[in-house]
């Protein structure tokens, strides 16, 4: 077999290993992404009440487990973050939780052309050849368009991640800002047809990432 010609990391992360949360365990989650909520720097009440949070599959990677969710406020933001703790050893407890959330205004129902609904955060860094750093990425989401089965996350068309929908729902974890290459998610059906892709990143913002001489 030939050296590979793109040498990154690819499929780092252990597949979900759970359902997603319910009953005592989603509470216990929903705490922590409320406590994470409690911290932004920002007026509670132009944020608006949390509503119902939406937890997505598990990822695991570099010893530490990420459950993502997001939640709509009663003033039209969408909360999004995730919890993370160290997954339990056989017969044990999950142990040194902690959770990280935003906010924004930019939801679905205000950008009707979206066909995958997206939130990332990065999470780490792998170092490559010639001093080149990946962000570790979080990708986590839902598609805006029926049929889909399987979500990739794709590095100049490389697959570098996947993940089968959940009740409609994906995480990723993949590296990204690569060799000046970007971060694809791609959603494919059942007999293995393309039906959207979105990037990371929106057009101006992936052009100046592009441009010679770009940080």
């Amino acid at each position: 077999m030939a050296p590979e010609h793109r040498f990154l990391p690819r499929f780092a992360a252990e597949p979900p290993q759970e359902d997603l949360p319910y009953g005592r365990w989603a509470e216990r989650l929903g705490e922590e992404f409320l406590a994470g909520v409690a911290q932004l720097d920002v007026d509670a009440q132009e944020l608006g009440e949390p509503g119902e949070i939406l937890w997505y599959p598990d990822r695991s990677w570099h010893g530490r487990t990420y459950v993502p969710g997001t939640s709509l406020t009663a003033n039209g933001y969408e909360l999004f973050g995730y919890v993370r703790f160290v997954p339990p050893p056989q017969d044990g407890q999950p142990s040194d939780f902690s959770a990280f959330v935003d906010f924004t205004e930019e939801t679905a129902a205000r950008n009707p052309d979206w066909q995958l609904d997206l939130c990332d955060e990065v999470i780490g860094s792998w170092r490559g050849e010639s001093g080149a750093v990946a962000a570790m990425t979080l990708v986590w989401g839902h598609p805006l368009v029926s049929g889909g089965r399987v979500a990739t996350a794709e590095l100049a068309n490389l697959a570098v991640d996947q993940c089968e929908l959940v009740s409609e729902r994906f995480t990723l974890i993949a590296p990204d800002d690569y060799r000046h290459d970007l971060l694809e998610i791609k959603l494919f059906g059942v007999k293995g047809q393309e039906l959207a892709r979105e990037s990371l990143y929106g057009e101006d913002e992936e052009e100046d990432e592009q441009a010679p001489g770009a940080s």
